[in-house]
């Protein structure tokens, strides 16, 4: 079989993938969800702004106008102590917390909780969830054999059906981050390109742990196998990033040799989701915000962080874990 004939088979199966979402509606669920992370990041504006820390050793002290007032004005401006005289404002005023950043700091702020706590967790778990049933529907005797009794190797027809549901998850990926991009932008005057790496950051987390799902789909032809499956997975990989971190962060005494073996060779194999978050967290200079693990800063100043290492490991498992699902499905009966 040629290899054209291959490259055809895959085209064709990506397009059947966003068919398939349109008729199980996943495709106008995950874009409604996308409109109202947008329509909430028009509600947010900043007034006000506060200067940026002039120089790397200063440590800013920040109070309110209201603490500064109750302090006093001149006690506060001898010792050096900055008052906030801005604000952000969430649901159109509804909520307001003061800025304690300079303005570019609290935007950045707002972008990591919508990268970091809600696309590249809950969405990419959400996601998972979601996609779950594409591959043991597509799988199933009565679709599989149309498909496998023309003249198109196997392999191609399942990598298609892969790189469709991920392509699908990359649209809705440059969607959610462009929209609230664009929202935040319009509504505080602050473009921060650094936002758009989330786009990839997104589409390899779910990338690695959708071919768990195609693996495990083949394996089992079970929607709910693939669901609880790549969870506990993911969980599993969760985990296992998070002791290694721990550590090298805070050694334990105590701990055998072969145990820290163990423990290297499970950071090593699987993927590293904990350290993805960690490299896009670096990327949008988010220095000072509390949201990044401890752990993973005390391994960063230790030099002990290697992101090339993570995320060329994490996409070789990928990449294994395809080839298996590819060649249990080419010796699979029907």
């Amino acid at each position: 079989m040629n290899l054209p004939f291959a490259i055809r088979t895959i085209r064709w199966m990506v397009r059947d993938t966003f068919r398939q979402s349109l008729h199980t509606k996943l495709f106008w669920v995950m874009l409604a969800l996308t409109m109202v992370c947008v329509g909430f990041c028009f509600s947010i504006s900043v007034s006000g702004d506060m200067p940026p820390t002039t120089y790397e050793f200063e440590i800013p002290a920040y109070i309110t106008q209201q603490e500064a007032e109750r302090i006093g004005l001149d006690k506060v401006k001898a010792d050096g102590i900055r008052i906030i005289n801005g604000e952000v404002s969430f649901g159109f005023g509804m909520i307001k917390v003061p800025v304690g950043r300079h303005r570019g700091d609290a935007v950045r702020f707002v972008q990591l909780w919508l990268a970091a706590a809600l696309a590249d967790t809950v969405g990419v778990l959400l996601s998972l969830l979601w996609t779950a049933g594409f591959l043991p529907t597509f799988l199933e005797p009565q679709a599989a054999t149309i498909l496998l009794a023309k003249p198109a190797p196997r392999w191609s027809v399942l990598v298609g059906k892969y790189i469709g549901v991920v392509l699908f998850v990359s649209l809705h990926a440059v969607l959610f981050v462009g929209g609230t991009w664009l929202a935040i932008g319009l509504r505080t005057g602050v473009w921060n390109g650094s936002y758009w790496l989330a786009v990839p950051l997104l589409v390899m987390n779910f990338g690695i742990f959708f071919s768990v799902s195609t693996f495990l789909a083949v394996a089992t032809r079970s929607t709910v196998a693939c669901i609880f499956g790549t969870l506990l997975f993911w969980l599993l990989c969760w985990a296992m990033n998070f002791t290694h971190l721990r550590l090298i962060a805070y050694p334990v005494d105590g701990l055998s040799g072969v145990s820290q073996t163990m423990l290297d060779i499970g950071y090593w194999l699987f993927p590293k989701p904990l350290d993805l978050g960690g490299i896009f967290f670096d990327a949008m200079r988010a220095d000072g915000f509390s949201m990044k693990l401890p752990e993973l800063i005390a391994t960063q100043e230790k030099g002990l962080f290697h992101p090339e290492l993570s995320i060329a490991t994490s996409a070789a498992f990928a990449a294994g874990t395809l080839a298996l699902a590819a060649n249990e499905f080419r010796t699979m009966d029907y």
